[in-house]
């Protein structure tokens, strides 16, 4: 990553933007051609998990290449580039949170292994509850976990990028603090948040 400041190495943090985020971008090759399809996933175990359909370009494409590459992004607040006492666009950006994992992907075959990985998905995507829990002995639940298909993304390199101001000074980024609090959106409020996180 070019700028050190951002690069996150703590395990935590990744694991938080992991959670945090309801979905994202499975990279794959195809041929000779780049592919990408937006998934709900589940980080469990180490490993990413995504779960449909047992035919399709997305299976196929992992069939022929077992290659991927999963990209989340947590997305904070713009910043306008008036936030800086500026006409000058330059300034202009936005702050977020990113995680890119590359590795192998393979296909669960086992039942019962299946049925915990789209368990953690309920939990991770239902957090209220109201369903019965899954497991493949259960009958209503049986069919449909032969029927799906449960994709497994092992992590062989996990990179983390979270861009809150710290390549600002002092003075831009207490007028920062300043701009967001009166601005005050519920994306705003979590930004500082994170400011103050990563800017100790």
């Amino acid at each position: 990553m070019r700028r050190a400041e951002f690069d996150i190495k703590d395990e935590n943090s990744i694991k938080e933007v992991l959670e945090s985020c309801e979905y994202g971008t499975l990279s794959l090759i195809n041929g000779e051609k780049p592919y990408c399809v937006a998934l709900n996933f589940v980080y469990f175990k180490g490993s990413i998990y995504f779960h449909g359909s047992s035919e399709g370009k997305k299976i196929d494409t992992i069939k022929a290449n077992s290659n991927g590459a999963f990209l989340v992004v947590n997305p904070y607040s713009i910043i306008p580039s008036h936030f800086f006492d500026t006409v000058a666009a330059c300034p202009a950006t936005q702050f977020f949170a990113s995680v890119l994992i590359e590795g192998t992907l393979n296909f669960i075959e086992n039942s019962d292994e299946k049925a915990k990985v789209l368990s953690a998905l309920m939990e991770k995507l239902q957090k209220d509850g109201g369903y019965e829990e899954i497991s493949y002995n259960k009958p209503m639940y049986t069919k449909m976990i032969d029927k799906v298909t449960v994709i497994e993304l092992k992590p062989e390199n996990i990179s983390c990028k979270i861009k809150v101001g710290q390549n600002l000074n002092d003075e831009k980024r207490d007028k920062l603090f300043e701009k967001l609090g009166n601005r005050a959106s519920r994306v705003d409020i979590k930004t500082i948040k994170e400011m103050r996180i990563y800017n100790n």
